[in-house]
C-alpha cells in the first residue's frame, strides 16, 4: 500500500474514458462495466471476416480485422474522439494492448516482423502533438512484442478529413500520399498495417498499394474498429 498513491487517488480520482465514473485502483483508462459492454468484433476468429472481405478484389493482403465496431454517436465514437482530439494518447495505447491480447494467439499474427501505423504527414502531428495510429501501435507492440516502425512509412501529402466523404472521394483523397522511405528494413518482412478506424478502406488500400512495391513483403492489417455497414 502506498498511502501518497491512495491519497492522491482520493483527491483526484482517475475517470472512465466512457462513462466518467471513478475507475478502481484495478482498472485501466475504461472501467470493466464499460469495458465489457463494448461492441467486440472477434474478427481475429474469422478469415472471412467484414475488414477482410473490404479489401477483396482490391489489394492482397494476408489477414486483416478490427477490435471494436463503429457506429455514430456509440461509445468507441467517443473513445476515438477522444483519442484523435483529446490528446488522450493513452486510449490508444490502452485498446492495442487489449486488442494485442487477442491476435498474438492466433498463429497468422505470430509471423509479424514489424508494426506499421497509418502515417500522418508532419503538418497535422505537429498540430495534433501525435499520431492516434501509432498510438495504437504501441499498445499493440506492448502485448504482441513485436517493434513499431514508424520511420520506414511516411506520408508526404497533407488531405482533407476523411469525414462525411462518399467512398470515391475517399480514395481519391489519399490516392498516391503515402512514401517508402526505407524499403530495406521492409524487404521480405511481414508487417500489421494498422489504423483507428477502417470506414470504406481507402486509406489501408492507398497504403497497401504503395507498400506493395518492395520485394517480398506481406501486408496484414488492424485497426481499432469497423464501421459497420
Amino acid at each position: 500500500m502506498n498511502p501518497v498513491n491512495d491519497l492522491l487517488f482520493l483527491v483526484f480520482p482517475e475517470i472512465c474514458a466512457v462513462c466518467g465514473t471513478g475507475l478502481w485502483k484495478y482498472e485501466e483508462v475504461i472501467c470493466t462495466s464499460c469495458n465489457f459492454h463494448l461492441p467486440k468484433t472477434n474478427f481475429h476468429l474469422d478469415k472471412k471476416n467484414q475488414v477482410c472481405r473490404a479489401f477483396w478484389g482490391r489489394v492482397p493482403i494476408e489477414n486483416a480485422g478490427a477490435y471494436l465496431y463503429f457506429n455514430k454517436g456509440s461509445k468507441v465514437q467517443r473513445l476515438i474522439h477522444q483519442l484523435k482530439y483529446k490528446g488522450r494518447k493513452d486510449i490508444g495505447i490502452y485498446l492495442g494492448k487489449q486488442y494485442g491480447n487477442y491476435l498474438i494467439t492466433m498463429p497468422e499474427f505470430q509471423q509479424i516482423n514489424y508494426i506499421v501505423p497509418v502515417p500522418l504527414h508532419r503538418k497535422k502531428l505537429k498540430l495534433r502533438g501525435y499520431n492516434q495510429s501509432e498510438s495504437f501501435a504501441e499498445g499493440l507492440s506492448l502485448s504482441m512484442k513485436i517493434p513499431v516502425d514508424t520511420s520506414s512509412f511516411i506520408r508526404t501529402i497533407s488531405t482533407q478529413t476523411q469525414t462525411r466523404k462518399s467512398r470515391f472521394k475517399r480514395w481519391e483523397n489519399v490516392s498516391e500520399i503515402f512514401l517508402v522511405a526505407n524499403s530495406e528494413t521492409l524487404e521480405n518482412k511481414h508487417i500489421l498495417l494498422v489504423d483507428d478506424v477502417i470506414t470504406t478502406g481507402a486509406t489501408i488500400e492507398s497504403c497497401v498499394a504503395t507498400l506493395l512495391k518492395v520485394s517480398g513483403i506481406k501486408i496484414s492489417v488492424a485497426a481499432i474498429a469497423f464501421t459497420r455497414s
